[in-house]
């Protein structure tokens, strides 16, 4: 869980984003992998990764405080992979941020993966995730 001053809005808008320069807020979306299959207006078909890593998403963001996102694809993962986020408004104008990530390796290499992101690799989540928020933040510093 983290808290973020960006609004529910702004971090759905972030989150859904599929253009250039995705990398910059998504430090693990290398532009070079992220190709858009199809997206409408509550959904999206995207693959992305990076260093090697890629997987192929269903966004499903159709309760825009909750964004599902079911792997179809990839060269590491799995089983029931994917990410499911949601944003809480708080009084104050804030957002809280609950994350849940799961990974299932569907061979050796994601496996591996998979036990280093559920053990010490957490902190490494922890830090991409406040990374993201606060990239999310300055973005709408800027811009809003």
């Amino acid at each position: 869980m983290e808290k973020t001053t960006a609004t529910p809005e702004q971090v759905l808008a972030a989150l859904t984003d599929f253009g250039p320069g995705r990398s910059e807020v998504f430090g693990n979306s290398a532009d070079e992998y992220l190709t858009v299959h199809g997206q409408g207006a509550a959904w999206a078909d995207v693959t992305e990764g990076s260093g090697g890593i890629w997987e192929r998403l269903r966004y499903d963001w159709s309760n825009p405080r909750r964004v599902v996102m079911t792997t179809t694809d990839s060269n590491i993962w799995g089983g029931r992979s994917g990410h499911t986020y949601t944003l809480r408004a708080q009084p104050d104008g804030t957002t809280v941020l609950d994350v849940v990530v799961v990974r299932e390796g569907k061979n050796l290499k994601g496996r591996l993966t998979g036990i280093v992101l559920g053990s010490v690799g957490k902190s490494v989540l922890r830090k991409a995730l406040k990374n993201t928020l606060r990239a999310i933040e300055a973005r709408n510093t800027v811009t809003g």
